[in-house]
């Protein structure tokens, strides 16, 4: 009901209530008097009423507009703060850009060399970076990623995944060679792989790490790869980790791309999943694969460890590394 019906109706109620006491020349007088009090109270109320109607208006638009405001200082303060995030990590790779290019300078001049990334380490490279080394039986000395932080360091990478920004389904060639950036994504090349592994004997690790954030890793006290002649066949010790095995199966077979078929497959398992590895028939590890990104509904073809996520799960993250066997030990007890 709304207010002014509310009111009328009160004033007949007044009214007739009241006529029992009033003379009734008087009835209409009184009731007209009071109705006229009750009238004046409804107008007083609906002023009131409108009045807060119009402040409640007012407020509600300054309200949006503060809304609005804070909205608008909120997309800029987000906006500056993706700037300064961007600016600091700009600044960081610079910074260790620096120290890396000045621990190679210092490496120099104080005639630091190795024959892989282990040796630098004992010479006093202790920074993650890109340094040269110089293997036996290279007749050229070459670039390679050296982790000098992962379980002691000493690490000579050839193989990252970490964004798919580089194609991995390439030829003979290519993994011949090697590709891609040795500060990001990158295959090191199996004739650099051969001459590194085939000086002394080197244990193998392997980095993973899953579309959600979970890491794994595999290590194998021994791995070699032997020459374009002998096809790259794969040398692989024994496992241990957290990843599971998905290399044994690989033991013992050539390298084989999407144009030149060495496995045990009745077709070319580089071009059925899209990769480029040590294929049986065909495989339970595929890190040169598609790079999917989690989850794929196509089989194994992706960035595969079986034995940690499966055939229908890319890896976000993996890195392949090698170190001479007891290099621990021989770190340690030089102090």
């Amino acid at each position: 009901m709304e207010l002014s019906s509310a009111v009328i109706l009160l004033c007949l109620v007044d009214a007739t209530l009241g006529i029992r006491d009033i003379k009734p020349r008087d009835v209409q007088a009184t009731s007209q008097s009071r109705c006229s009090v009750t009238s004046t109270l409804l107008d007083i109320l609906k002023n009131d009423l409108k009045r807060l109607e119009d402040r409640y208006d007012v407020l509600q638009d300054v309200l949006k507009n503060d809304i609005k405001d804070l909205k608008q200082n909120n997309k800029k303060l987000e906006s500056r703060y993706d700037d300064l995030v961007n600016k600091y990590a700009k600044l960081l790779q610079a910074t260790t850009t620096l120290q890396v290019k000045f621990a190679n300078f210092t490496a120099e001049n104080q005639g630091a060399s190795g024959r892989d990334c282990a040796e630098l380490y004992k010479n006093g490279v202790k920074l993650n970076g890109v340094y040269t080394i110089t293997p036996d039986n290279s007749p050229n000395a070459f670039n390679v990623y050296c982790d000098m932080t992962t379980d002691g360091g000493g690490w000579t990478l050839f193989q990252k995944r970490m964004d798919g920004s580089v194609d991995f389904y390439r030829g003979w060639q290519s993994y011949k060679h090697g590709f891609g950036n040795l500060n990001g994504e990158h295959w090191l090349g199996n004739d650099f792989i051969n001459v590194i592994t085939n000086q002394r004997r080197y244990e193998l690790r392997v980095d993973l790490e899953d579309a959600n954030g979970v890491r794994r890793y595999a290590n194998y006290d021994h791995f070699a790869i032997a020459s374009e002649r002998a096809k790259y066949q794969l040398t692989l010790g024994t496992y241990s980790g957290n990843a599971g095995d998905s290399l044994k199966l690989h033991k013992g077979y050539a390298f084989t791309t999407k144009d030149r078929d060495n496995d045990a497959y009745a077709r070319n398992c580089a071009q059925e999943y899209k990769g480029a590895w040590w294929y049986d028939n065909c495989h339970h590890s595929n890190l040169n694969g598609l790079y999917h990104l989690g989850d794929h509904s196509s089989y194994a073809d992706g960035v595969n460890w079986k034995t940690f996520k499966g055939h229908y799960h890319s890896l976000k993250t993996t890195e392949m590394k090698v170190r001479p066997v007891g290099f621990k030990a021989a770190s340690s007890s030089s102090g």
